[in-house]
C-alpha cells in the first residue's frame, strides 16, 4: 500500500469519527477551513523550489548530537523531510514510509534526515514509536523551517482546537508562537542546490518516498 493510500484510509476514519478519536463533524469542518485558508494564502508557492540554493544549518539529534547539512552533502545527496511532530499520525505514517525505503536511498549514496519543531524528548519519541534509524532533528523555534520558506502561524480557531485536543504546541516545541511547517521533501544535491522540492499546505497529502528516487538516480 502507498503512503498516499495509508494516509487517505485514516482520513477516513477520522472523518467518520471512528475511535480512537471520535471527533465530531465541527472538528472537521474547522480542520478544513484552517488548510483552505493556508492553501489560499499562496506561502506554498513561495517556499524552495528545485534550483534554488538550499539554506545550510546545524540541528541537534534526539541526544543533543549536531548534526550538520553540510557533513552530510560531502558524503552525498541529502534527503529531507520536514514534518510537524510526533502528536500528528499524518506525520507518523510519512517517517514509517521512509524509514521503509531508506535502505534505497543509503545505496544511491543519499543521506536521509526529518526536521521537526519538538523538543528532543518528543523527538526520541518520534524514534521510539515510529523505529526510526535515521536521524530526527529538532528545528528550534522554526528557524530551518522558516529558512526554507515552510513556517505558518496557526489561525487562531486552530489553536482553540488544538487546545481542546491537547494538543499543547507551545510545550512540545518549547516555543511560546502557535507555528508549525508545511510537510516539505527535499533533495539537496552535493552542489547545494534543490533538485527536487514537494511542499504542500494539506498536510493529509504527501508523496511516497519511492517518488524522489528518480531524482537521487539522476
Amino acid at each position: 500500500m502507498t503512503l498516499q493510500a495509508r494516509l487517505d484510509a485514516f482520513k477516513a476514519d477520522f472523518v467518520a469519527g471512528k475511535p480512537p478519536y471520535n471527533a465530531p463533524p465541527q472538528v472537521h469542518a474547522i480542520m478544513k477551513r484552517a488548510t483552505e485558508q493556508l492553501i489560499a494564502s499562496g506561502q506554498a508557492q513561495r517556499a524552495l523550489k528545485v534550483g534554488d540554493k538550499a539554506p545550510v544549518f546545524t540541528l541537534d539529534d534526539p541526544d543533543g548530537n549536531p548534526v550538520s547539512s553540510a557533513d552530510l552533502l560531502s558524503k552525498g545527496p541529502l534527503v529531507i523531510s520536514f514534518y510537524r511532530g510526533v502528536w500528528c499520525p499524518y506525520c507518523n505514517m510519512e517517517l514509517q514510509a521512509l524509514e521503509a525505503t531508506l535502505a534505497q536511498y543509503r545505496e544511491l549514496g543519499a543521506n536521509l534526515v526529518a526536521i521537526s519543531p519538538q523538543v528532543k524528548a518528543n523527538s526520541r519519541k518520534s524514534v521510539r514509536q515510529n523505529a526510526l534509524t535515521f536521524p530526527i532533528l529538532s528545528d528550534e523555534k522554526s528557524r530551518v523551517a522558516e529558512a526554507f520558506g515552510l513556517r505558518f502561524k496557526l489561525p487562531d480557531y486552530l489553536i482553540d482546537l488544538y487546545k481542546g485536543f491537547g494538543n499543547d504546541l507551545p510545550a512540545f516545541n518549547d516555543d511560546p508562537a502557535w507555528v508549525l511547517p508545511m510537510p516539505a521533501r527535499f533533495v539537496i544535491g552535493q552542489d547545494g542546490l534543490i533538485k527536487y522540492a514537494e511542499v504542500n499546505p494539506d498536510y493529509t497529502q504527501r508523496p511516497d518516498p519511492t517518488e524522489l528516487l528518480p531524482t537521487l538516480r539522476g
